[in-house]
């Protein structure tokens, strides 16, 4: 089941490698509002509506129940809150989704079956799921239904969020969280954060921190007024970019290091050039399945570029702290002494191994292949699995007379989140950025494909050309994210934020279409 991720367009090298379970007898079953490249390899296009994914999954766990097809074995086993699961889902019914999402029953109750009762399966979803504003309700809806058929934590079966660019699960791994330390030791556990204490030499808050959206926020009623600003831009990539704009520049300081000048450095009072990681510096990445990988140094950086370490080296010497000689090894070795999942992994290890998938506990260990294999261990090691109950909510951002077209966002092939990494470079796939509605909106509309249009959200109006995609259902349109100076798409979007992921629900806008 691929939820939620164009991944012919997104992933294009993780969808080779589905492409090969299709052909050797895989089914797969794509949700996506859009009829993508992705789904035209599909058994089954579930086009449902843009938001609805809960009332969807709740009612194939519903049928998954009714048909009995559960693991109940399983669920007994390594699971709790099931019987309050089964009575939630209760009242979603074929008939109610169908209405909620759009989606035939019929095809709701085939998915179901080929999930309920497939030997192995999984569920792999991106940003559809995730860039709403209750983007983790979304997710442990489609968790509910890898724990009520057990296909989780074993070969072939399994839950995958399939990262958005390099080393995203590395970042989480290395404490990039507001609520963590280095490998997920949550910041307000006493003991977890002696240890980092003890380690540095220094004491730590004992209490989460913000995350992005809470940063933006504070900076309206001047609770932040510096910012440090490492390989991100910020200023195209948020949602209402006409706020974010805003309160970027009202910072009293903003500091940007990066490979690029971006927008968001066009912004800053110090820029400060950095080296490529991908190619310029020595260190690790962390894939999406959990495997710790060797960077290898293959160029020296430009005249008057650093390394991010050396930059961060030297920034703590002018503060007062001298760390020593920025080396990575000896950083990832300390590392190693503080995160138990990383113990195990040397350099030396990495290197033999080609890479080693955590946890890794010690030197003898060959790392987990499957991450929740522990719930299948008799007796269960560690805590059972939940379930989760969550209701369906439609988007924030409520279509009307006034603003009857649902806008969604996402990438395309040729390019990459705000274009800064990809923009310099010719693509023969790549074409100008379009307005993609449907043909019956076309028509509706009296618009000719080329012609600009103007649209317009609750918080900003922008010119595009118009394209006609018969992947697009009557009321559905679709921008990318590739490039504000053609197309300021994020200028549109509602920062609505999911308050467990401090996501903004850059995928559900409410807009209209006006002739120039």
């Amino acid at each position: 089941m691929l939820w939620g991720s164009n991944a012919r367009e997104t992933h294009p090298i993780f969808f080779h490698h589905l492409l090969k379970g299709v052909r050797n007898g895989a089914e797969l079953y794509v949700v996506d509002p859009r009829r993508t490249g992705s789904a035209r390899w599909a058994n089954l296009w579930l086009g449902l509506d843009v938001g609805s994914d809960i009332a969807l999954a709740n009612a194939v766990g519903r049928e998954i129940i009714a048909a009995r097809l559960v693991n109940e074995k399983f669920i007994r086993h390594a699971t709790s809150g099931f019987e309050a699961y089964q009575a939630h889902v209760e009242k979603y019914t074929l008939e109610r989704a169908e209405r909620e999402t759009g989606v035939p029953a019929e095809a709701i109750r085939r998915m179901a079956h080929a999930y309920g009762s497939a030997p192995r399966a999984q569920i792999c979803w991106t940003l559809g799921i995730t860039e709403h504003h209750n983007a983790v309700d979304n997710v442990v809806a489609l968790i509910n239904l890898a724990l009520l058929t057990g296909h989780v934590g074993r070969y072939g079966s399994g839950v995958n969020p399939l990262r958005g660019q390099n080393n995203v699960q590395g970042g989480g791994d290395m404490g990039a969280i507001p609520d963590r330390l280095t490998g997920f030791q949550h910041v307000e556990n006493d003991a977890l954060r002696a240890k980092f204490e003890k380690a540095w030499g220094a004491k730590i808050q004992p209490k989460r921190g913000w995350h992005l959206s809470d940063m933006f926020e504070a900076m309206d009623d001047r609770h932040l007024t510096t910012l440090y600003v490492l390989g991100e831009n910020p200023a195209d990539s948020e949602a209402d970019r006409h706020r974010a704009l805003k309160r970027l520049r009202g910072l009293e300081f903003l500091l940007v290091q990066d490979l690029f000048y971006t927008k968001t450095a066009e912004l800053a009072d110090v820029v400060l050039p950095a080296a490529a990681g991908a190619f310029e510096s020595e260190g690790t990445v962390t894939s999406s399945e959990r495997r710790v990988q060797r960077v290898r140094r293959t160029v020296a950086p430009p005249s008057g570029v650093c390394d991010d370490l050396e930059i961060i080296f030297d920034l703590a010497r002018r503060l007062g702290h001298e760390w020593g000689t920025p080396d990575p090894e000896t950083i990832w070795n300390e590392l190693r002494t503080l995160s138990p999942m990383h113990g195990g992994m040397s350099y030396r290890r990495l290197e033999e191994m080609g890479g080693i998938q955590w946890p890794c506990y010690d030197e003898s260990h060959p790392g987990e292949l499957f991450l929740h294999g522990r719930l299948w261990s008799d007796p269960l090691i560690g805590p059972r699995a939940p379930f989760s109950v969550v209701e369906f909510e439609p988007p924030v951002d409520r279509l009307d007379e006034q603003y009857p077209i649902r806008l969604t966002t996402g990438r395309r092939i040729d390019d990459y989140n705000t274009g800064v990494q990809t923009r310099e470079y010719a693509s023969p796939l790549r074409r100008k950025e379009t307005l993609d509605v449907s043909p019956e909106d076309g028509q509706h509309y009296l618009l000719r494909e080329g012609e600009k249009v103007r649209v317009t959200s609750r918080r900003g109006s922008l010119l595009a050309p118009v394209r006609f995609d018969s992947g697009l259902r009557p009321g559905l349109a679709f921008l990318s994210v590739h490039d504000h100076d053609q197309v300021a798409t994020n200028e549109l979007t509602i920062d609505a934020v999911d308050p467990k992921s401090g996501t903004s629900e850059l995928k559900a806008t409410a807009i209209r279409i006006e002739k120039v």
